[in-house]
């Protein structure tokens, strides 16, 4: 079974993208399912609590639960026209000691979605991301992309979708980057048996 990770980069309870990441769950094809995990209990990344206490029991879980997938969903606010700066703070803490960078990043296929209530659908955020997944040597999957605008209109009040075309738009986008998820496994195992 393809197994992928998805996090909101949103703490916010009633976070538009929080509720997309819990739709994306429900929207694995056959075969496959989205763990959504969340960001929350990360604390602000500070080298020196870093070499004095080590890596946050809440990053290391995440950290692990990332190198066990076939790949990660990043759920992204926009915030003043870029990352959220909770979200990125996260992806600092995952990225240390840098010797863990290609355990947890390095070739893993990344996908990035994200929902806003402006009419751009988080698409500087989006672009945003691209140079830290390079940094981090993560294999960022380009064959889709889901930019939610008016996310207001698209969600019901209890995160459901009212929009039945994001939907759609959202299951298409699960099986196109699942399927790339599972083709990178499948040619890893085949690499690591071979090497």
């Amino acid at each position: 079974m393809t197994k992928l990770i998805g996090i909101s980069g949103s703490l916010r309870q009633a976070s538009y993208n929080s509720a997309l990441l819990r739709n994306a769950a429900g929207l694995m094809p056959e075969g496959a399912e989205l763990v959504v995990e969340t960001i929350r209990g990360i604390p602000l990344y500070d080298g020196d609590v870093e070499i004095q206490d080590g890596i946050p029991a809440r990053v290391t879980e995440l950290k692990d639960a990332i190198a066990a997938a076939d790949g990660l969903l990043l759920v992204t606010p926009e915030y003043n026209n870029s990352i959220p700066g909770v979200f990125k703070n996260a992806i600092d803490w995952l990225s240390r000691p840098d010797s863990d960078i290609k355990r947890v990043f390095g070739g893993r296929p990344v996908a990035v979605i994200g929902a806003s209530p402006g009419g751009f659908g988080t698409i500087l955020s989006q672009d945003a991301w691209l140079p830290v997944l390079r940094t981090l040597r993560a294999d960022f999957w380009a064959g889709g992309r889901l930019m939610v605008s008016r996310a207001q209109t698209v969600f019901n009040q209890d995160g459901s979708f009212a929009d039945q075309k994001v939907e759609d738009q959202l299951r298409k986008f699960l099986e196109g980057f699942t399927a790339y998820a599972t083709a990178a496994g499948r040619n890893a195992k085949v690499s690591r048996a071979g090497g």
